[in-house]
């Protein structure tokens, strides 16, 4: 039995999915059983629990095998994340009671960085686990893929993605979801001692222009990428309603000054299977259905 955290989304979804396929059974772990009842209909086992009160949610993890957490993204954060450190002392808490005997935990590219940016959360979580006594890998996954989500509509529309990762010809590690649930299904399975960092990115990185032109294959049309410029982020930022958009724009910049990245450049991390073009094609028949 594996509790997978955070079921409902792209991520824990993978991961369940991928456990299922394997015949391994699995407890999901939602906030009320209307979210769970798809779920059960699949053979999962239902608790429930959220990151408000730690005793549910270590009575969700007690007894199992494995348990997969998720903390989940705050992109507009008050200063100092403090909806992220008081979920992370409650999945610290949830895991010290129930003691289960593997944890992976999805982190991120950038953990690593004391630089200030949004990606401080997921450090703020790994440094809040570090001294559990239970073997925990910390899945730091590259950049998802999924987050051209936001391009569909301008290159439908306008044959133009608005990219702020920039220059337009330098590669970023990304990563499809589906490939980091079944990485973390799969690590979820193994065995290890103590605590360890996986790193995970594409087979190929993928540049701004490799977005574009994936768009233009999916749409049969042309696409370009244009840059937008660094002096426009926080106001189109505030514009979409953000109070606070300086954590993002400061881990846009990790990426594109080469701060926020793999150690060893991604030589060591293990690589998906899933390209941007297969991603893209996905999205845009998604938004046509």
């Amino acid at each position: 039995m594996f509790a997978i955290t955070a079921i409902t989304g792209k991520v824990g979804g993978a991961v369940a999915r991928t456990l299922l396929d394997a015949g391994r059974q699995v407890r999901a772990v939602v906030r009320d059983a209307a979210k769970g009842a798809p779920w059960a209909a699949l053979g999962c086992e239902v608790a429930i629990a959220d990151l408000s009160d730690a005793a549910p949610l270590a009575a969700a993890f007690a007894g199992t095998e494995g348990v997969f957490v998720l903390l989940p993204p705050v992109f507009d954060p008050a200063p100092g994340f403090p909806d992220a450190t008081a979920h992370i002392a409650v999945i610290r808490e949830a895991l010290v009671r129930a003691a289960p005997p593997r944890v992976v935990v999805l982190s991120t590219i950038g953990a690593d960085s004391d630089r200030p940016n949004l990606l401080n959360a997921l450090r703020l979580l790994e440094q809040a686990l570090a001294d559990l006594p239970m073997p925990i890998t910390f899945l730091r996954a590259a950049w998802f893929m999924e987050n051209a989500a936001w391009d569909v509509a301008s290159a439908r529309e306008q044959g133009v993605i608005h990219s702020y990762l920039q220059p337009l010809d330098r590669p970023v590690p990304m990563i499809a979801t589906d490939d980091v649930g079944s990485t973390a299904a799969a690590l979820l399975r193994e065995d290890w001692t103590g605590h360890r960092i996986v790193e995970l990115e594409a087979i190929e990185r993928v540049t701004p222009n490799a977005i574009a032109a994936a768009f233009a294959d999916a749409l049969g049309k042309p696409v370009e990428a244009q840059i937008v410029p660094r002096a426009d982020w926080e106001g189109i930022f505030r514009d979409q309603g953000m109070q606070n958009p300086l954590p993002r724009m400061q881990m846009v910049d990790g990426f594109n000054a080469g701060w926020i990245d793999f150690r060893d450049g991604g030589a060591q991390a293990r690589k998906g299977r899933i390209a941007i073009g297969a991603v893209v094609a996905a999205l845009v028949g998604k938004d046509s259905a």
